[in-house]
């Protein structure tokens, strides 16, 4: 039986977040109390909305993430992004060739010398961090984050991550070596309740801290509250087929025991492994319109999910992040679904860039956040396909962020979804991303040849056209259409 209920959960609130500056609080944490900095744009229209556009995400219930054992990394020279004419994907290599040619292990680095490092002190002198010159200027931090806590890319010698850790007055929290950063990437506490924004510029001034930044807060985009989408995106539901076709899902954890998730999750992973599971529901409603079974056949029926749970109470970390997508490349995945939004992040970025360079398709929530809102990351990192939801009448969710980065339209209004022990009808970009995965997983199972580039390009070239001629920053290319795009040569 089908339980309805009225649900909001906002796009960008934030777990033990924090941002840097005056404004008020936004939410609680056991450490510091977060603020809020007015968002610097750096790099143009692609970082935030102009300042009249500007929205602020709506808040919602802080949640304390406990220290997590993960391992960490550092990244490889960032490569200047690009697109194609009318703003498609850059080309990108031959997916199917060996990923360690695109991404061998990090220089220095033995395998297993990480866990814990060394805890002996340098050789050199110590320098206390109220020495240290500030290397540049306080730098805006935008977007939510855990306010005690910087990551941070090293190479090399597993000894410098302690070395760093005595030099800045830091704690490290956890470290892993990453596939997709090339490097080692360090959580660090603060526990003298330096501002995150301090410490980052005085890591600047050492060259052994490769990249640094705010360990930013992400959240599910799920919005309030019938599968109608096999027909809105042109797929026959007796012909849906998403067979030895890997999918990765990036969510909250999933009730495996469902009748709509029987022998669809072939493998899982859990990044937060000392925070007791809660919630199940989004994880399982994104896995069930993707491939589930029976009365939810999901758009890809026969794929095979590699379910990793990174949020809780629809909150999570980038690093937590992080270490689900290092996992999903080890499993070699064609496809990765992130129904979640949150800051811009240069490691999450460079991860992205990374993981689409092994022949990966990223697919992001565009975001819930409404009209005004900034761009919402990662969806609006270049080579991700950002989706945005239409309703049963291919009009757009009100809610829906807009912008440039919007790629394509799916189903994502009103839909009847399996959730933890049950069925609910869901609404937001989130489930739009899912309906867009198990598209591309159908085009895979069709064409396994097929490179990354080329599935987007078809969805993009196919696509119903909705609102304003061509691309628009509201339908973006337009309205899937998979028949369309499957006919493609």
């Amino acid at each position: 039986m089908v339980r309805v209920a009225q649900r909001v959960l906002s796009g960008a609130a934030a777990v033990v977040l924090a941002a840097f500056t005056v404004q008020p609080a936004l939410a609680q944490t056991a450490g510091p109390g977060p603020q809020r900095q007015p968002t610097e744009c750096i790099d143009g229209a692609r970082d935030c909305a102009p300042p009249d556009e500007a929205g602020a995400p709506s808040g919602g219930a802080a949640v304390t993430l406990p220290d997590l054992i993960v391992d960490l990394f550092p990244n490889p020279p960032s490569a200047a992004g690009g697109a194609t004419p009318g703003g498609l994907p850059m080309p990108t290599p031959d997916p199917r060739r060996p990923a360690d040619a695109a991404l061998p292990p990090a220089a220095g680095v033995a395998a297993g010398s990480l866990a814990g490092g060394s805890g002996q002190p340098p050789s050199g002198p110590i320098i206390a961090p109220t020495d240290l010159p500030l290397a540049e200027p306080l730098r805006a931090i935008a977007g939510d984050f855990v306010p005690d806590e910087v990551l941070v890319t090293v190479s090399g010698d597993p000894d410098v991550v302690q070395q760093l850790a005595i030099s800045f007055g830091l704690q490290v929290r956890s470290q892993r070596q990453s596939r997709l950063l090339g490097a080692t990437l360090v959580r660090y506490g603060i526990p003298d309740g330096r501002p995150v924004a301090v410490v980052l510029a005085q890591l600047a001034a050492d060259g052994r801290a490769e990249r640094r930044e705010p360990n930013h807060v992400y959240a599910l985009q799920q919005a309030a509250i019938v599968n109608y989408s096999f027909e809105r995106i042109a797929l026959d539901a007796g012909a849906a087929n998403g067979e030895d076709v890997r999918v990765a899902v990036i969510d909250t954890a999933a009730d495996d025991t469902h009748p709509a998730l029987q022998g669809v999750i072939a493998e899982q992973f859990d990044a937060l492994p000392d925070t007791p599971v809660q919630s199940r529901d989004h994880g399982t409603s994104i896995d069930g319109l993707l491939a589930g079974t029976g009365p939810f056949q999901g758009v890809a029926p026969g794929a095979a999910l590699y379910h990793a749970r990174a949020f809780e109470d629809g909150k999570s970390s980038a690093e937590a992040i992080l270490a689900s997508l290092d996992w999903a490349a080890e499993k070699d995945v064609r496809i990765v679904n992130m129904s979640f939004v949150g800051p811009k992040n240069e490691l999450l970025g460079t991860a992205c860039r990374n993981a689409r360079a092994l022949g990966m398709v990223l697919v992001a929530a565009a975001g819930n956040n409404g009209p005004k809102a900034p761009y919402g990351y990662p969806a609006a990192f270049e080579g991700v396909v950002a989706v945005t939801a239409t309703d049963a009448k291919d009009g757009l969710m009100a809610q829906a962020n807009r912008g440039s980065y919007v790629y394509i339209s799916a189903p994502g209004v009103d839909m009847a979804a399996p959730i933890g022990g049950g069925s609910d009808l869901v609404t937001g970009t989130s489930f739009a991303a899912a309906i867009v995965s198990g598209a591309i997983a159908n085009l895979f199972h069709a064409k396994p040849d097929l490179s990354a580039d080329q599935a987007e390009k078809a969805l993009a070239d196919t696509a119903t056209d909705l609102g304003a001629a061509g691309r628009d920053n509201d339908f973006g290319f337009g309205l899937l259409n998979l028949k369309a795009a499957a006919a493609r040569e």
